[in-house]
């Protein structure tokens, strides 16, 4: 049996593009980084865990290969503290080369979505994400698919996403 790839791989394997999608208003609730946020910590030091400084390094690395990198939230106005909390700490994402763009749900009500978050590289390859109710990574919390059917609706809803999203230097949290 073959074993899938890790994440840091499949970015790794990008040649253009990487996008992602998501579409809930939390996520892992046990992250030490949000717990971090959570109790007024903030900049290098929400960081406790390892895999921040790794995210952080797979962008630049490939960005600096040329690979476009962009995550589209879509979320609830106003905003949980989940939301607030990516917010917060999307600047060092972006300061690592991805673009990050933010549409509130009540603008979002005319697009076609897939049922879950996920990411596509380069247009082929889809990654689809699965969450428990509570925001924490399901048992098995993810499949990849090149199902041409999947492909095209999670791009088409990213883009459409991507179109009326505000970017991340422009978006302010409301309360």
């Amino acid at each position: 049996m073959t074993q899938a790839p890790r994440f840091e791989e499949l970015l790794a394997s990008a040649h253009h593009s990487a996008i992602h999608l998501e579409m809930r208003d939390g996520y892992m609730e046990s992250d030490e980084s949000y717990m971090a946020w959570k109790e007024g910590r903030r900049g290098a030091a929400l960081w406790g865990g390892p895999e921040a400084g790794g995210w952080l390094k797979w962008v630049r690395d490939a960005t600096e290969r040329g690979v476009a990198i962009r995550r589209a939230r879509v979320f609830s106005v106003p905003e949980s503290d989940y939301i607030k909390f990516e917010h917060h700490v999307s600047d060092m994402n972006v300061e690592a080369g991805e673009q990050i763009r933010w549409l509130p749900r009540r603008r979002a009500t005319d697009i076609a979505f897939p049922g879950n978050d996920f990411w596509v590289f380069d247009d082929e390859l889809v990654l689809v994400l699965h969450f428990a109710g509570d925001g924490e990574i399901a048992e098995v919390w993810w499949e990849l698919t090149k199902d041409p059917k999947i492909r095209e609706l999670c791009t088409s809803a990213f883009e459409a996403v991507w179109e009326r999203a505000v970017p991340h230097e422009e978006y302010k949290i409301s309360s």
